[in-house]
């Protein structure tokens, strides 16, 4: 079934729904006012080199310093060529061979040069200036992590001017296509520089790459010249916004239409399409509905669904997702499924279901790092081999490269998967200001017992001399108070001849009270 992409533009933000089988496959969302700065080119200015731990600060006109590594420094082209240096002759010992999609991956990541063992203090020195990219965006108290391998991606190749090495996207799996690609890129392009075939190159012909290669050369000419006469801590080339982004990553062969409900950025993509794009320019869609386009489409329900911790199977079964700081786990449940005979057709048949929510929701919700799936337990070892047969296929379509263990004895399923931009809960959610983010409070009964403990301790102390105590507490635990515990406030008063006074405050957090001796 055809995909399309849906675009739903203001002057706030801009959000990108890619639909495959008419369902929500994968959501992009860029805010205007804190727009991401992956793929940005920068002339920097070397401000601090830290010998111990081989990293140096750059200034980039931002209000933190790039981070640059010495791994992400280009030494042929800072020092020319470096003996002993090689280029990888194997397509996997890149660092991934293909942009796949509308943020940073690690298929458009530069091919390193493998020997360089060169410190970082012979390499620069402080108030150096150097062009850079930024890989990474910063994040909390981190500036970007920057590198000198500049890559420019276009619709069917990514350009490295600076590394000297051909490949081909690892979703194109023919080898006779990889061969015929990499013979066409070679000759066609200049020599000593490197090219990424994208996906989108596979089948394509000479000409196609051509209109690609010479965008891409004046591209990086323009640059360099801009570079000469540009102060340091200068922005050189800003990648294209997530709409052109869009265009050019995730409009292939399968895509039938483009749905676009702003007429200034739909007259923008023509043009766009015009210039660089011809083939797609029909495709372009203007929505002039009455509804917003996402209701209108239903996926505003879709994202709202996405955001949640429980996920049904259609069979009664059900998946939870939690998601911590170092990893994500994943529970498969039988749910309201109880099957009919066999138990393990039952349990087989959950997995099975589980496995392709499991790596939609992967997918849909930009879930990266850590994963554990844990399995209902299958006695069968036929049964762990079609779930495993199953879940390798349905992550072929996935763009974010992951790494599978076996299934354990334990049935579960230890993964990683590319963490290439913030999740979608971390997109669109806060953490809960009530509880922290722990998901969970204190109960009322807890808190009344605690509230308990601290007056006895109070009231064991010889020195008080006071004849009242004021408690401040939530509505909840006052309430529980004086339904369950009115016996040992009447026990205080008389043993210790001291009156305890309760104060309802729906100012105070459900954990939190406050004891004050009068």
């Amino acid at each position: 079934m055809p995909s399309e992409i849906l675009i739903n533009s203001n002057l706030r933000e801009i959000r990108v729904a890619l639909i495959e089988n008419n369902q929500l496959a994968e959501l992009f969302i860029e805010h205007r006012a804190k727009r991401g700065i992956v793929g940005n080119i920068y002339k920097g200015k070397v401000t601090k080199i830290l010998p111990g731990m081989q990293v140096a600060f750059v200034d980039i006109g931002l209000e933190k310093a790039g981070f640059l590594y010495v791994g992400d420094i280009d030494v042929t082209d800072l020092l020319g060529p470096v003996n002993g240096l090689t280029q990888p002759e194997d397509d996997n010992v890149a660092l991934g061979e293909e942009e796949e999609g509308t943020e940073e991956s690690d298929q458009d990541k530069p091919i390193r040069p493998i020997g360089h063992n060169i410190p970082i203090q012979d390499i620069l020195r402080e108030g150096q200036e150097i062009i850079v990219e930024v890989a990474k965006n910063p994040l909390g108290t981190k500036g970007a992590r920057i590198t000198t391998y500049i890559t420019l991606p276009g619709r069917y190749l990514v350009y490295m001017p600076t590394i000297n090495h051909i490949s081909v996207s690892r979703r194109i799996e023919d080898e006779g296509e990889k061969e015929r690609l990499k013979t066409m890129v070679s000759e066609i392009g200049n020599p000593g520089e490197g090219y990424i075939v994208r996906t989108a190159g596979q089948n394509c012909e000479k000409s196609d790459f051509e209109f690609d290669l010479n965008f891409l050369h004046r591209l990086w000419s323009n640059l360099q010249k801009k570079a000469e006469s540009t102060p340091a801590s200068s922005l050189l080339y800003e990648d294209l916004n997530l709409i052109f982004r869009s265009i050019r990553d995730l409009f292939t062969k399968d895509v039938s239409r483009m749905v676009i409900d702003s007429k200034l950025e739909y007259q923008k993509c023509l043009e766009f399409c015009t210039n660089y794009l011809p083939h797609v320019y029909d495709k372009m869609e203007l929505y002039q509905g009455p509804a917003p386009i996402f209701d209108h489409f239903g996926m505003e329900i879709e994202i709202n669904r996405a955001l949640d911790r429980k996920v049904w199977l259609k069979s009664g079964g059900y998946i939870s997702i939690d998601q911590t700081e170092a990893l994500v786990a994943i529970d498969v449940n039988t749910g309201k499924f109880v099957g009919h005979s066999d138990p393990e057709e039952t349990i087989l048949k959950t997995n099975l279901e589980a496995v392709k929510e499991v790596v939609y929701q992967l997918r849909l919700r930009n879930i990266g790092g850590i994963i554990i799936v844990d399995f209902i337990d299958m006695a069968r070892e036929e049964s762990k081999e079609i779930i495993w047969n199953t879940l390798i296929q349905s992550l072929k379509g996935d763009r974010s490269r992951t790494k599978i263990l076996k299934i354990s004895e334990l049935g579960l399923v230890e993964m990683t998967r590319k963490r290439v931009r913030e999740s979608l809960a971390q997109t669109l959610c806060d953490t809960c200001s009530y509880c922290g983010g722990k998901g969970h409070i204190k109960s009322p009964t807890t808190i009344c017992n605690e509230i308990i403990r601290a007056i006895q301790r109070i009231c064991t102390n010889d020195q008080l001399d006071k004849k009242s105590l004021k408690v401040e507490v939530h509505p909840c635990v006052y309430d529980l108070f004086f339904e369950e515990e009115s016996s040992f406030l009447e026990e205080i008063e008389q043993e210790y001849c001291l009156e305890v006074k309760f104060i309802v405050s729906h100012k105070l957090h459900q954990e939190k009270y406050n004891i004050v001796l009068e």
